[in-house]
């Protein structure tokens, strides 16, 4: 699947589309946010940590994160590029 595949079956979904990353190394420590998350790795990797367990997700893979999900994100080697959705909590 391809980035504006991507971008147009979170649309369909009613997400706002964003593309974003983070650095080598970098720890977003636990926190939650407003909106339901749906993130699909483009490059590097990422590990998010939440319910007691972690999982890493690597270029290719996609997560969901409700509204309200305590988590943290730590950011693999090479660092992580991400294509994220966001949409209001229903």
């Amino acid at each position: 699947m391809n980035h504006s595949d991507i971008e147009a079956e979170l649309r369909r979904d009613g997400y706002d589309v964003y593309y974003g990353g983070m650095g080598a190394g970098i720890v977003n420590p636990e926190h939650a946010h407003e909106w339901d998350a749906r993130v699909v790795v483009i490059g590097g990797e990422i590990t998010l940590s939440r319910g007691g367990g972690s999982e890493t997700f690597r270029t290719g893979d996609a997560c969901a994160v409700p509204a309200g999900q305590r988590h943290a994100e730590r950011a693999g080697p090479q660092g992580v590029a991400y294509i994220v959705g966001r949409r209001a909590a229903a």
